[in-house]
């Protein structure tokens, strides 16, 4: 059988081979054939190992476990093992089988039996049998012994109940001379004290005993028997190890007892074989692992650090991984092999590179950081780009935290910008940001420091970021070489050459929009401040009034109106920006985890409590993340328009300006179309004229024609501002708007409960593919409560829509309004697709 496998060149030959000889073993077990049985159970195995189904023929490994001869147990119970698991049912008639081979006279048969019960047996099993393993542990034979050890090794782990009839029998092994027995009983006493209290405290007293089987071995003569490399019985001397690691853990008693021991272990086992190695290793972990003195910790260290010179690239990574777990408990033995740690961060091997980036991050403090992040930096010039963003971030978080001043601080952070820009993160850029602007003594400095690198740049966005913001807010001290430090280099920029930088970033076809909207915001800020350079910026200005990208547009078209039209207040609005809240940022970073997103019926749960204090102007954090205008303080009250007043200042129809009684107070954000615009101040509800709508681009434009449709909740609001039962009607919103999906929001209160508002959300797909696999998800601020209940459907087809209710309580109704952020995930064509934005323009009262 097994040749004509191997002859198969085929899938399907080996299936019809397979097949053909299943046939004929299904026909041989049907005839009840004793002299072959033996025969097919193993061709039985070897299909099994093919991957083949084999369940047709687990009865007949009872059967030949039946047998009286020993040739027939041993495939019977070879079969056992293979066929069945402890998941069957039949394992159960088995027991008695088990039972009667336990206690049968033939030690080999007992030792199928033991083997058998430590690989398959049940719970129910380890309790019927566990009486007979008890007695086989004190058995005159000492494969016996060995094999009831490890079968109760099995026995403890399913029946921890048993553990107390374990530990006197286990104890008197401790004692065996033959190493096969020790080895089986040491393992079963590492699972009898992880498993139970009482059974440390017990072998603690028995410390003295694994002391001296420990030293036998380390002082023994050569021993063909056990010898491995040179090394007498390492398996049982790394058992040995664990287990007094247990022992000592915690206990000092225990700790002082096996001391000598261990040191003697580190000093005389040799380094130049793996077993010797994997010795050293173990014994590393238990000198670590107790409570051992100072001194026996750096030998232990020592240790390491030799294994890090080892050309094995597998010794290294085991040194580095666990000189990462111990540098907390002796970080100066540690810091003794610095430089051996650091030339590994260069080294070719990736796991290698890794793990000695996380140990040079945790032998980082005050007094070498800066040769360490020397170091790191000169590598990063060299290293591999997959590895250049864990390195960023680690020489990041390493400046950050470890910093001796402000201008070393900025240096390092100018470098890595420069050498690795694009895998700088926002946040390292915004903490940067914030220590410059706060350092107004530094501020000359920095702008001319971030001036010289940028002769160096190569593209990298978030380097150019920061020399944007800060040539924008600090021009005037690079050209005037204000505030120089001492030793500083002298440089000579003029107003020219100052835009020239903004200019160059703007034309570069590698950076982004927002990198672009950097450069407009900060050359409108120099137009205040080099008067020379006015006219240039203005003509840059007009040439992004026609952008395709609406952000840069918008821009330019304000940005020209402020330098055209207002100049009586340019020199307000473009002041210098105060220095920003170092606390308040501070606080925002540590409560980020505020926000979750409910899905399905699940609600919104906050981490823990998002709104802290940080001053006379914070907002709560989960406010700030949401990118939500809510304001803390109490909203004055609404003094709501009409309907007709509403849809006619919408659709630009009045002709009258509003009034004073008819301006509303913007609680949550003003209208999205305004918003989008930019357009009017956050006390006033702006107009838009019929003229204002056709200069809109078309999308937006559609969007609002869209969105202003009179539904029949409009045509209510025309009549009556309420329903029969008294409860207030609002107008429908469209809350988002993309290329091809549209979402709206009707609204409904409850008479019995004022704080609740029903939200009916309709999704449309306009476009001509199918939405599947179509979820919607919504955030709130934590005064909020929100539950979304099962949409109508997961798939959205061309042309139709779903719906889905959502429910909103506010606990602060009339003092804040509603807000919302909400994400739409969905597939086309099998790709997923993630959209997402913010509701700002809720009605006014819910």
């Amino acid at each position: 059988m097994i040749r004509a496998v191997r002859a198969c060149k085929t899938a399907a030959e080996e299936r019809a081979v397979i097949a053909r000889e299943c046939a004929n073993l299904r026909t041989a077990f049907k005839e009840d054939d004793h002299d072959y049985r033996h025969r097919n159970v193993a061709k039985l195995m070897f299909i099994h190992m093919l991957g083949y189904p084999t369940h047709f023929g687990q009865m007949e490994c009872l059967k030949l476990i039946a047998s009286p001869g020993f040739p027939e147990k041993r495939i019977g119970y070879l079969g056992l093992m293979l066929l069945l698991d402890e998941k069957q049912e039949v394992l159960m008639l088995v027991t008695n089988s088990l039972k009667n081979d336990l206690n049968h006279s033939n030690q080999f048969i007992s030792g199928l039996a033991l083997c058998a019960l430590g690989n398959v047996c049940t719970a129910e099993m380890a309790r019927d049998l566990a009486p007979e393993v008890e007695k086989l542990l004190q058995n005159s034979n000492s494969y016996i012994r060995k094999k009831a050890a490890l079968c109760s090794v099995r026995i403890v782990r399913k029946v921890p109940d048993l553990i107390e009839n374990f530990l006197n029998p286990c104890t008197s092994l401790l004692n065996d001379k033959h190493h096969g027995v020790l080895l089986g009983a040491v393992k079963l006493c590492t699972e009898l004290c992880e498993g139970s209290v009482e059974a440390l405290e017990h072998f603690r007293k028995h410390t003295m005993t694994l002391v001296r089987v420990l030293k036998n071995l380390v002082v023994s003569g050569y021993a063909p028997e056990y010898d491995v490399g040179g090394i007498t019985d390492p398996f049982l001397q790394i058992r040995v190890l664990r287990l007094l690691r247990l022992l000592g853990n915690g206990d000092s008693e225990s700790s002082d007892v096996m001391s000598d021991i261990l040191a003697q272990v580190a000093t005389n086992t040799e380094s130049n074989k793996n077993a010797g190695n994997a010795i050293l290793y173990e014994c590393v972990q238990t000198i670590m692992g107790i409570e051992a003195i100072g001194g026996l910790r750096v030998l232990a260290i020592n240790i390491l650090g030799r294994f890090l010179a080892n050309r094995d690239n597998n010794i290294r990574y085991v040194a580095l991984n666990t000189l990462v777990k111990v540098v907390s408990v002796d970080t100066q033995a540690v810091q003794r092999h610095r430089t051996t740690i650091v030339e590994c961060v260069k080294d070719s091997d990736v796991s290698i590179r890794r793990r000695a980036l996380d140990l040079v991050y945790a032998l980082v403090n005050e007094t070498n950081v800066k040769t360490l992040t020397k170091e790191l930096l000169e590598y990063l010039k060299v290293s591999d780009p997959e590895f250049k963003a864990d390195l960023t971030g680690k020489i990041c978080s390493l400046v950050q935290k470890f910093s001796p001043s402000k201008v070393w601080y900025i240096d390092q952070m100018i470098n890595v910008m420069v050498e690795a820009g694009k895998f700088v993160k926002d946040e390292v850029i915004r903490a940067l940001l914030l220590v410059v602007s706060n350092a107004p003594d530094l501020h000359g400095y920095t702008v001319r420091a971030l001036y010289r690198a940028f002769a160096h740049w190569d593209g990298q966005e978030s380097f150019a970021q920061v020399v944007l913001w800060c040539i924008g807010e600090y021009g005037e001290m690079l050209v005037n070489n204000a505030n120089e430090l001492e030793g500083e280099e002298p440089i000579t920029v003029t107003e020219s050459d100052a835009v020239d930088v903004l200019e160059n970033v703007l034309k570069d076809f590698r950076v982004s929009s927002s990198t672009r909207a950097f450069a407009l915001t900060a050359m409108l800020k120099l137009s205040s401040r080099f008067p020379s350079c006015a006219d240039r910026i203005k003509e840059v200005m007009m040439q992004y009034k026609g952008n395709l990208i609406l952000e840069l547009q918008q821009r330019a078209i304000e940005f020209t109106s402020i330098l055209s039209k207002h100049q009586n207040i340019k020199g307000a609005l473009l002041e210098k920006m105060p220095a920003l809240d170092a606390t308040a940022y501070s606080t925002k970073r540590a409560d980020a985890a505020g926000v979750s997103l409910a899905n399905g019926r699940a609600s919104i749960h906050e981490t823990g409590p998002v709104s802290t204090s940080n001053g006379p102007g914070s907002q709560p954090i989960l406010t700030d993340l949401l990118d939500l205008n809510v304001d803390d303080t109490p909203a004055p009250p609404v003094q709501r328009k009409s309907a007709g007043d509403v849809l006619l200042d919408l659709l630009g129809a009045n002709p009258s300006a509003p009034s004073a009684s008819q301006e509303q107070t913007s609680g949550g954000g003003s209208d999205v179309l305004m918003d989008l615009l930019s357009v009017g101040s956050s006390s006033r509800q702006p107009v838009i004229s019929s003229s204002g709508l056709d200069s809109l681009s078309q999308p937006i434009k559609q969007s609002f024609v869209e969105a202003r449709k009179p539904t029949g909740m409009d045509m209510d609001l025309l009549g009556d501002l309420g329903d029969s039962n008294g409860a207030p009607m609002y107008p429908t919103i469209l809350a988002y708007q993309s290329e091809a999906l549209s979402v709206t929001f009707e609204f409904k209160k409850v008479p019995e409960n004022p704080q609740l508002t029903l939200i009916l959300a309709s999704y449309a797909n306009a476009s001509g593919k199918s939405y599947t696999d179509f979820v919607f998800q919504a955030a709130v601020p934590k005064y909020l409560h929100l539950r979304l209940e099962p949409a109508s459907n997961s798939e959205l087809e061309p042309k139709e829509r779903i719906t889905q209710t959502i429910r909103v309580e506010n606990s602060m109704l009339g003092q804040k309004p509603l807000a919302m952020r909400i994400r739409i995930s969905y597939k086309v064509d099998g790709q997923d697709v993630l959209e997402q934005g913010q509701v700002h323009n809720f009605p006014a009262g819910l």
